[in-house]
């Protein structure tokens, strides 16, 4: 979080935050044990997330891998930032013809949808019902929620080109459209914010107290069918 520093029963689950790329780590194993026909990459991006005399502030412009520019108003919303650099990277250098990516990106949608679903964004509409009915098939409960446009005017204020947040009003869907500002808008692209199930507190029926796997068993049933 930066100097923008969690209240401290936030900060102990902060653990949890690897979540996303422990999701893709799992499903990329599953895929090696039990064969794919698809050629299937997965990204990680992997940094550390501490306080010091390197670490950036609130106010600071950062220059993303695409080259736009990023004013940061809050360094807690610091995992947008690695995640857009890996979605630029993936579709520049990979060139593929779908892109998922999964994160315990916001609190607003684990307080849009509590603890227990994940938010599915999307702009294409094929992928997303494919995601939707493999999550189903799974047995994890996903819902999509909007991706306004009008929205996106919440994020251009300022001297960069986008601000890493939107305010308080629609905080997932904001954070979901400045990932999309780093996606070519003709690639299918699907967002899946696992904030709420990604981390349990206590025991579940599917889980024990802790990292829950949420999203990996839906990936794995999408990447199965291509």
């Amino acid at each position: 979080g930066g100097l923008n520093l969690k209240l401290g029963d936030s900060m102990t689950t902060m653990k949890s935050d690897m979540s996303g790329a422990a999701a893709v780590l799992a499903a990329m194993t599953t895929l090696g044990e039990i064969g794919c026909r698809a050629e299937v990459h997965g990204l990680m991006g992997l940094v550390e997330n501490m306080p010091g005399s390197a670490a950036y502030k609130p106010g600071d412009i950062l220059e993303s891998y695409s080259g736009k520019s990023v004013e940061v108003l809050n360094t807690d919303a610091e995992g947008r930032l690695v995640l857009c650099d890996l979605l630029a990277w993936a579709a520049d250098r990979l060139k593929p013809t779908r892109m998922v990516d999964l994160a315990t990106l916001t609190g607003a949608c684990v307080v849009a949808l509590g603890t227990m679903a994940s938010g599915l964004f999307s702009r294409h509409d094929e992928l997303a019902e494919a995601l939707l009915e493999s999550g189903r098939a799974a047995g994890e409960k996903i819902w999509r929620l909007p991706m306004y446009e009008e929205y996106l005017d919440l994020l251009q204020k300022g001297p960069a080109d986008l601000r890493n947040i939107g305010g308080r009003w629609g905080g997932a869907i904001t954070a979901a459209l400045f990932l999309g500002e780093f996606v070519p808008r003709d690639l299918p692209w699907l967002h899946l914010d696992i904030a709420g199930p990604a981390f349990t507190e206590t025991d579940l029926p599917e889980a024990r107290a802790g990292a829950t796997g949420a999203g990996v068993r839906t990936l794995v049933r999408w990447l199965e069918s291509l």
